[in-house]
């Protein structure tokens, strides 16, 4: 024999429902758990603070005894007379210095010899390559210009290798090198302007050393008049190890 069931006391009929309210029960209990905070109390203490009120004191405004204004100025009155001129005063005629055509031209031949020529002591530097007359190196006297040039430079290279001497710094240092070392023989025959170029200042100096040793000399002469002359040497320095 079969129970019968009623179906208005079916309990399983509504159970999805009561599951999703149930659900959304516990997702609303746990939003409100997470979004719960609590703040720290502080002991704040209230106080009253009291001012008193600032009193100013009124500085009363005092007059300054000012001086009074300085009077105005008198008025002085101009009185004018006429006086009649006594004295006859000449007057003062200007003549113009300008040159018109009525006025003649004297004419006037100048001759060559009433010219004078001032002549100016220049300053003049000529290189030893171009000068006319090359300066006179002691013992050259008396050659031919081309012999005379060859004679100077011959006894300049031999000036050089007589009164060489290797600095013993430099040897130290192994400084060695080319240095070229321009002087100027002025219009009196002397050795002047001594100046030297490099690697080394230690070389330097003694090159121009040697060249400030150089005897004096008779001057080179441009157009027949004494001039300063530039001439340039170098000077080799070169050792070898042992």
């Amino acid at each position: 024999m079969e129970a019968k069931k009623n179906p208005n006391l079916e309990i399983g009929r509504n159970s999805g429902i009561y599951f999703a309210i149930g659900l959304n029960l516990m997702l609303l209990l746990s939003w409100q758990a997470l979004e719960y905070r609590t703040y720290e109390k502080d002991n704040v203490v209230l106080d009253l603070v009291e001012m008193d009120s600032e009193f100013e004191e009124e500085i009363p405004i005092m007059n300054a005894n000012t001086p009074p204004p300085p009077p105005p100025p008198a008025v002085v009155q101009e009185s004018i007379q006429i006086v009649e001129d006594v004295e006859e005063i000449e007057e003062t005629v200007i003549e113009s210095t300008e040159i018109g055509q009525d006025d003649a031209v004297e004419e006037r031949i100048v001759e060559v010899s009433d010219v004078e020529v001032e002549e100016i002591d220049e300053d003049v530097q000529v290189a030893f390559a171009v000068i006319e007359d090359v300066p006179v190196f002691p013992g050259c006297e008396g050659l031919s210009k081309q012999a005379t040039k060859d004679c100077f430079q011959k006894k300049v290279q031999e000036h050089v290798a007589s009164n060489f001497n290797y600095p013993q710094t430099a040897l130290d240092l192994g400084i060695q090198g080319r240095v070229s070392v321009i002087f100027v023989i002025d219009k009196n025959g002397h050795i002047t302007g001594v100046r030297s170029r490099g690697p080394d200042q230690i070389l330097q100096k003694e090159a121009e050393r040697i060249i400030s040793k150089l005897p004096k000399m008779k001057p080179g002469k441009q157009r027949g008049r004494p001039v300063k002359v530039a001439y340039a040497v170098p000077i080799f320095f070169k050792f070898q190890d042992g």
